[in-house]
């Protein structure tokens, strides 16, 4: 039996966070992990309750959601977080994606689209919203704070996984990596902790920001 992605959702806005509950509820691949109306109360609900999925509001009270974002990354690095908001712009996207999120989709987003967006973060996935991408892309490349020294560790990569690292940042799944370069997943993974290691990082989508703000590849992709 498949075990049930356990989703904890961050929102102060009462009748959104109900209506998620409720999608989540009655899905039988998901359970509700609880709600919180604010980042203090989502840290202590991540801390007790160990999600694998949080659903991110950006507007809350007090902390806001990319800063949440970052603390909940760090203290809980294990859960995914998709920041769904109704504020779009190419910098804020590019600040929740600096903050460790692992995509960001609008709040008009169909309950259909939200269940395959969860699914595909709990497996490790980026997802992003529809439509072009590039001025996201421009604002991580204009911050690039790591300078020359996140462009040593990128150059430090072995030619396979550079080819793995741009196929991530793509967007393309483990899976997909595994079959553009007729390799198994297991080598992927294999090649992917590497790739971490090498570039000082704990995840995946820290791994791809560092791509996408050097010039690596471009996000073509999307949820």
């Amino acid at each position: 039996m498949t075990k049930a992605i356990h989703v904890l959702v961050v929102d102060d806005h009462r009748l959104f966070a109900e209506a998620l509950g409720l999608l989540l509820v009655h899905h039988p691949g998901f359970e509700l992990m609880g709600s919180a109306a604010d980042a203090r109360e989502a840290l202590e609900l991540c801390l007790e309750r160990a999600p694998d999925v949080v659903l991110m509001d950006i507007d809350l009270p007090g902390m806001d959601g990319i800063e949440a974002t970052a603390r909940i990354r760090e203290l809980c690095p294990e859960a995914r977080v998709v920041v769904v908001t109704a504020m779009q712009s190419p910098g804020l996207i590019a600040r929740a994606l600096a903050a460790g999120a692992c995509g960001f989709v609008p709040k008009t987003k169909a309950s259909d689209d939200l269940v395959g967006i969860i699914t595909r973060a709990a497996a490790g996935e980026i997802v992003m919203p529809a439509g072009d991408l590039a001025l996201v892309l421009a604002e991580l490349q204009m911050e690039r704070p790591e300078g020359e020294h996140a462009g040593a560790l990128l150059a430090s990569l072995t030619d396979r996984e550079t080819e793995i690292l741009r196929a991530l940042a793509e967007g393309r799944s483990t899976v997909e990596v595994a079959e553009l370069l007729a390799i198994s997943p297991l080598t992927v993974q294999s090649h992917v902790k590497s790739i971490l290691a090498k570039l000082g990082v704990h995840s995946k989508i820290e791994a791809v920001t560092l791509a996408w703000r050097h010039g690596l590849a471009s996000f073509s992709r999307t949820a």
